[in-house]
């Protein structure tokens, strides 16, 4: 069962787990059936029954018979989501300290499509106001599915404008929020050497990559009007 697979992923044995979705399931019962719904062993159901107990999750209701009753599921999501959400504050606030943020003029160089791409859809994931892509429409096509909703997207191709690449690769740009951005130079099929491109927070860089979007935007739109 699935359910059973992610509340250990949260931190509860398979016992645990499968008691509780049998409770969950069932809504109240005596360890005895519990044990047969989840298939736990009888010697074992009574610990751990105690341990969701513990953990907040059944609560006893009554002696005689001993019955059990689960915590709802509702509540136990909203109080496993507030616990992880106070875990990664507190991990960015050590990070923070271990690692303060670099400075804008910073570069870091890429090598290897794999990484480009990963880094691509991170920005575009964690992207709050705008994006700026230009280069292969067919990818930025496929990175503008990952974009949340409400991002203002600027997308073109590079054609008829100053190269950016040396033969035998293709550009592609791309920046978020005014934030970041990243100048990727892909390999064409069948070509020689590495895919490569640098990953900055430098805004004079970012500027500059939503200015030449810009300008290819307002090319395209000239074109097509002087085709109509």
């Amino acid at each position: 069962m699935s359910a059973v697979i992610h509340l250990q992923a949260l931190g509860l044995t398979e016992y645990e787990a499968r008691a509780y979705t049998a409770l969950l399931a069932l809504g109240r019962a005596v360890p005895a059936r519990v044990a047969r719904q989840a298939g736990i062993p009888r010697p074992k159901i009574y610990e751990t029954l105690e341990r969701l107990e513990g953990r907040g999750l059944a609560a006893k209701m009554g002696q005689n018979p001993l019955e059990y009753a689960p915590l709802s599921a509702r509540e136990y999501l909203a109080r496993a989501r507030r616990s992880f959400d106070d875990r990664l504050g507190a991990l960015d606030r050590d990070l923070s300290r271990l690692a303060p943020d670099p400075a804008p003029e910073a570069v870091y160089h890429l090598y290897g499509e794999a990484a480009i791409r990963s880094l691509c859809e991170d920005l575009v994931l964690n992207a709050r106001r705008s994006l700026y892509m230009a280069g292969d429409t067919g990818y930025a096509a496929e990175l503008e599915k990952l974009a949340p909703r409400g991002v203002e997207l600027h997308r073109s191709s590079l054609t008829n404008l100053p190269p950016i690449a040396a033969e035998g690769q293709h550009a592609f740009l791309l920046t978020r929020d005014g934030e970041a951005a990243l100048i990727a130079h892909f390999i064409a099929q069948d070509g020689v050497g590495e895919a490569h491109g640098v990953h900055t927070h430098n805004p004079v860089v970012i500027h500059l990559i939503e200015g030449y979007v810009n300008l290819a935007s307002q090319q395209l739109t000239s074109q097509q009007r002087a085709s109509e």
